[in-house]
């Protein structure tokens, strides 16, 4: 982008994944304006809301012209919007292996937003969580008080107002690659987890026999094992859940 962007952070939670939840924003823009929005839901899950907060801001920003520059530390919202989406609609919103796509009516949502603006009009920026990236930080404390339905004021005002750095930005914003988990020669790659989903629900096994456990007999059961805790986010985000559900 060669115009300043509007900086926005996204975040979401639910405590129990199914359960409360809540989504943060903070919005910033070139001129010196911060805004702040929040929301939640009583039954839901992490996904759903950092799809809510993705598309609350957008929608709230939907009048600008100015070019929006979105952090999130949630690759599932990242890949989901610049790579999945495009053959999530060509298999009428069907997985690779053709089951429904979860949460289609946030990610149909999204789209529109999305192309409505124009992809050049948007770049999504990936940013660790929990480290100390004040607009990351702030709108994780926003969407931790709407899950725990907890009062929060919420800031509307100037930037010299704010007391929060918002425009210190990570230089490195690229999504994590995945480990392959494969080693050189016949060596075997010892695990650093095993995951199963079971009707939608992810968990995560310190063994082989847990993991089996939980899955044998289940139809639809999905399991892997994972090399590494990268692993463990790439296994849930190409199964289209998020790396925080376990």
């Amino acid at each position: 982008m060669s115009e300043q962007p509007i900086v926005v952070f996204t975040d979401g939670a639910a405590k129990g994944n199914p359960g409360p939840g809540g989504w943060g924003v903070v919005i910033a823009t070139p001129d010196g304006h911060v805004t702040e929005l929040g929301g939640g839901a009583e039954h839901t899950t992490n996904n759903r809301m950092e799809l809510s907060g993705a598309i609350a801001a957008l929608t709230h920003l939907a009048r600008e012209s100015t070019p929006i520059a979105i952090y999130t530390d949630s690759t599932y919202v990242i890949q989901g919007i610049s790579q999945w989406v495009h053959g999530w609609r060509r298999r009428d919103w069907k997985t690779v292996e053709g089951g429904d796509v979860l949460n289609r009516d946030l990610w149909e949502r999204l789209w529109s937003l999305v192309n409505e603006r124009g992809t050049d009009g948007i770049e999504w920026h990936w940013v660790r969580g929990h480290v100390g990236t004040a607009g990351n930080e702030r709108a994780d404390e926003i969407s931790v008080a709407f899950a725990m339905m907890c009062r929060i004021d919420l800031y509307d005002g100037p930037l010299i107002g704010y007391g929060r750095p918002i425009f210190d930005l990570p230089e490195d914003t690229s999504v994590p690659k995945r480990t392959s988990g494969r080693s050189a020669g016949k060596t075997k790659t010892a695990a650093h987890a095993y995951l199963s989903v079971v009707d939608g629900v992810p968990m995560r096994h310190a063994t082989w026999a847990e993991c089996e456990r939980r899955v044998k007999g289940r139809s639809g059961a999905r399991f892997k094992k994972a090399v590494s805790e990268a692993d463990v986010a790439a296994v849930l985000e190409s199964w289209g859940l998020d790396p925080k559900s376990v």
